[in-house]
């Protein structure tokens, strides 16, 4: 097999020595510094672009602590609103020259701990994860890292550092009020084994209380053993809701995606939504607005945790410039979900 030739490293001094200009101005040209002359900048692209140059970023980050990425911790790449985050976020970043450094956890405790120790090799300029609950390791790793650390997706009693998300027991406790209020009294609720701390649990504790607030049987509970639980393990597990709870009038799923395969099974049994029994998921999915009937669900602007964590990155960079300080002032920026009723339940349009 043919091997490729090494080709000879250009340098910043062939750049500069091309240009007819120091190192230094190449460097400032480079990072767009304001103090280099359109005239001179244009000479300094134009050698780069002849030469072949690539500006080493990682030697360039040693020097000015900027790496040029940030990194991102999710719990899942299969996921429509962590999708449409992502490409919020990139898109904003990208004006700004920042890219994205990704890992994912499987949504696993142990894999989050060693994927928060490997980015922090990386030098990222901030830490974003989607809160999904912390071990006791990970926590002590993410309040010792020297960058901002911005959780997304709930608004932690605990937060480490900087939030961008909304109160996940208040959005399940207000959609759980409006289907009282709707008539709804023996409501199910379909959620994840193993929810203790996560934003799934949120919701379930927000569904009890809720319940028990109205003086109503918070108890019918169905926990798939799989997170994130999938469409067909949530047809499943309303097969179980409906074994043990063939009174219940309601079906409150903690996702959309829950929420299909539960009506997938109660169509399948010849039961009619919303005639026989309610439904309504959570997270404004594309799908839920698809499906015969369309679901009633708790929206979520995805897009706009993006745009919102970026805008927020953008400022702590620039206050660490203003050497404003950004560990001593967290920011929280809480948004607000939408009860969104559609002909999955009764009374509504």
């Amino acid at each position: 097999m043919k091997q490729l030739t090494p080709i000879s490293k250009v340098t910043m001094r062939d750049v500069a020595a091309a240009a007819g200009c120091s190192t230094m101005t190449v460097s400032r040209a480079l990072q767009k510094d304001g103090r280099v002359s359109e005239k001179t900048r244009k000479k300094i692209l134009k050698a780069v672009k002849e030469l072949g140059y690539v500006p080493d970023m990682t030697a360039g980050s040693l020097s000015s602590q900027r790496s040029g990425f940030i990194a991102l911790l999710l719990p899942s790449l299969n996921n429509q609103h962590l999708a449409e985050m992502v490409h919020a976020l990139t898109d904003e970043l990208g004006k700004e020259d920042l890219q994205l450094l990704i890992g994912h956890t499987d949504y696993l405790s142990s894999k989050e701990e060693t994927l928060i120790e490997m980015m922090m090799r990386r030098r990222p300029e901030a830490l974003v994860i989607c809160y999904d609950g912390h071990t006791d390791q990970a926590m002590e790793l993410l309040k010792t890292v020297a960058v901002p650390v911005i959780e997304l997706w709930e608004d932690p009693e605990n937060p480490i550092q900087h939030t961008v998300g909304f109160s996940n027991f208040k959005a399940a406790y207000d959609m759980t009020e409006a289907l009282v209020q709707r008539g709804y009294r023996k409501i199910g609720f379909l959620g994840e084994a193993m929810d203790a701390g996560t934003r799934a649990g949120a919701r379930r504790r927000g569904f009890q209380a809720a319940m028990k607030k109205a003086g109503l049987d918070d108890n019918r509970v169905v926990q798939h053993d799989i997170m994130p639980i999938s469409m067909d393990g949530a047809k499943r597990a309303t097969e179980v809701l409906l074994e043990q709870y063939p009174e219940i009038d309601c079906i409150f799923c903690v996702s959309d995606p829950a929420a299909f395969g539960a009506l997938s099974l109660l169509q399948e049994r010849g039961i009619a939504v919303p005639d026989d029994i309610g439904l309504c998921g959570f997270g404004n999915f594309e799908i839920s607005r698809f499906t015969h009937p369309p679901i009633s669900t708790v929206g979520v602007d995805a897009a706009m945790v993006g745009k919102k964590t970026a805008e927020l990155i953008l400022r702590l960079r620039n206050g660490n410039d203003a050497e404003q300080g950004t560990q001593d002032l967290s920011e929280h920026l809480r948004l607000r979900p939408e009860l969104m009723f559609r002909r999955s339940l009764k009374n509504s349009a």
